[in-house]
């Protein structure tokens, strides 16, 4: 049965997106079968793989408010070896219209079920909030990877997350765990990014990725071509650094990756 990893932060523009697009994108071309939900109506995943969120017509708010089963709600991608469950605007009235029914938390799960020993690998790419989406997305997982940028106010709303996660162990998800802090967006160049390298490892030591997402234009420019940049750039660093913790998740779950 595959694991189910939440990426996570109700900070906007730390690097979700990013993260869950090319590290599905780089577990395929290490040959493991992905699934990526894209669980904000923002639709950033969904449009970061090349579809138009305006032409969907089915996706991740079918599932969650079980109208259709998963597994017909999910697209093939281009990147190899990745399924899509995509989104569009209409996901925004998941919050109001599952308010009043029993075991909301419950309802991404439950629409799980069916499709999870499908894949090696599900991803979550949650909205920038704390939301019932959000909430659906922690209770599913079985671990969160957190994103944090290198810039200014890096922990700013950490430990609001941290206690979001915690109340979601206690009352929903005992078996939710950790999988990791990722630095993102880090420039070399910059005392501030090495500052928040050594104050994140300083306070979270273990739970920190050792691989560390630099920035880079190649990076920002893939999604306006509807790529990840595995298919965009495989040679720039942004490939190089998802490759990396690609295979540090991999061994962190004690799975052995191809050589890519």
């Amino acid at each position: 049965m595959g694991k189910t990893v939440a990426v996570a932060n109700q900070k906007g523009g730390v690097g979700k997106t990013t993260t869950a697009v090319n590290l599905a994108a780089s577990l395929g071309v290490l040959e493991k079968k992905v699934l990526l939900i894209d669980a904000d109506p923002q639709a950033n995943s969904t449009s970061a793989l090349g579809f138009d969120p305006d032409n969907i017509s089915v996706g991740t708010y079918q599932a969650l408010e079980h109208e259709l089963k998963a597994e017909e709600v999910v697209v093939k991608t281009k990147s190899p070896n990745v399924d899509l469950m995509p989104s569009q605007i209409d996901l925004v009235a998941v919050e109001i219209e599952l308010v009043d029914k029993d075991q909301r938390e419950q309802m991404l799960k439950k629409a799980l079920v069916d499709i999870k020993d499908q894949y090696d690998y599900i991803l979550i790419d949650c909205a920038p909030s704390l939301g019932l989406i959000t909430l659906n997305a922690l209770t599913a997982a079985d671990s969160v990877i957190i994103p944090i940028q290198c810039e200014y106010f890096a922990l700013e709303g950490l430990g609001k997350l941290l206690n979001t996660i915690k109340s979601v162990q206690n009352l929903h998800n005992a078996d939710l765990d950790i999988e990791g802090l990722l630095l993102t967006m880090y420039d070399s160049r910059l005392r501030l990014s090495n500052q928040v390298v050594e104050e994140v490892k300083s306070h979270f030591q273990k739970m920190v990725f050792n691989t560390i997402i630099q920035r880079n234009v190649r990076l920002s420019e893939a999604p306006s071509f509807g790529e990840s940049i595995i298919m965009y750039d495989a040679s720039s660093n942004g490939a190089e650094n998802y490759l990396n913790l690609a295979r540090e998740f991999l061994e962190k779950n004690k799975q052995v990756s191809q050589s890519v």
